[in-house]
């Protein structure tokens, strides 16, 4: 059995060089900011378009499967399209030329948190959909009902019945969509690079670049950072989820 040359225990010192790391606090700041807006933007925008199209009846279908598009498109041609509507030679851009706007370089300027907010929920609101449709597919109508003979208006009757229904396949949703803020990274490395604008420098910008200057402590410690935080946050909805089913 080979034994390490000349390797001494390192202790916290990995973690507290990686907490000092002005790189490493500016992809922690990102991508917490990134996930406090999308993931309860995208839960907003899903619930309220499962809602509406949940009692469209033979077109309930057509609306789901346009929803559902995106997740089937290729990364490659879906970089492409937003690459030719947010370039600085864009679509969008040429609209602004048209009108008398000055354009906008939305890759690489403090808009460019704005364009990833669009393209996260554009690909992800389809897949959340589908879990509020099932979930309000399982209210029993006889609740609705009941609450109609009673006189309840339709603010009341959402407080208090689809709501709390809802809650279990909320959480469920909430979980998915958290984890999905942390695959944004592909999307943001493909259009701008490893190197993006500041506001859009995450965690996965911070560790793929030290695995190619192959700096593997700082590399680790930032995965196990990450990896805790997410079975804490897993573990967390998990547990809010039973407790709630509970009371």
């Amino acid at each position: 059995m080979t034994r390490p040359v000349g390797g001494e225990f390192a202790g916290l010192s990995n973690y507290i060089d990686l907490l000092q790391s002005p790189a490493y606090q500016l992809g922690l700041r990102n991508t917490v900011v990134f996930m406090g807006l999308s993931v309860p933007l995208n839960m907003l925008l899903s619930l309220g378009a499962a809602m509406l199209i949940k009692d469209m009846g033979k077109f309930k279908p057509i609306f789901v499967l346009i929803f559902l598009i995106p997740l089937v498109i290729p990364s490659g041609a879906m970089v492409f399209f937003w690459r030719m509507m947010f370039s600085r030679n864009g679509f969008i851009n040429n609209i602004f030329d048209m009108v008398g706007l000055d354009g906008i370089n939305w890759l690489n300027s403090e808009y460019a948190m704005l364009t990833l907010l669009i393209i996260f929920v554009w690909k992800n609101l389809g897949f959340n959909l589908v879990l509020f449709l099932s979930g309000l597919s399982n209210i029993p109508k006889e609740y609705y009902e009941a609450a109609k003979v009673d006189g309840a208006n339709a603010l009341y009757t959402l407080r208090k019945i689809t709501f709390p229904c809802l809650l279990p396949i909320t959480v469920i949703v909430l979980l998915m969509s958290v984890i999905n803020s942390f695959k944004v990274f592909r999307e943001v490395y493909l259009l701008m690079g490893s190197h993006p604008h500041e506001s859009v420098y995450m965690l996965q910008h911070f560790m793929n670049n030290n695995f190619h200057s192959l700096n593997y402590p700082r590399l680790t410690s930032a995965a196990t950072l990450l990896s805790i935080a997410m079975v804490v946050i897993t573990w967390g909805l998990l547990w809010l989820e039973r407790k709630a089913s509970h009371e």
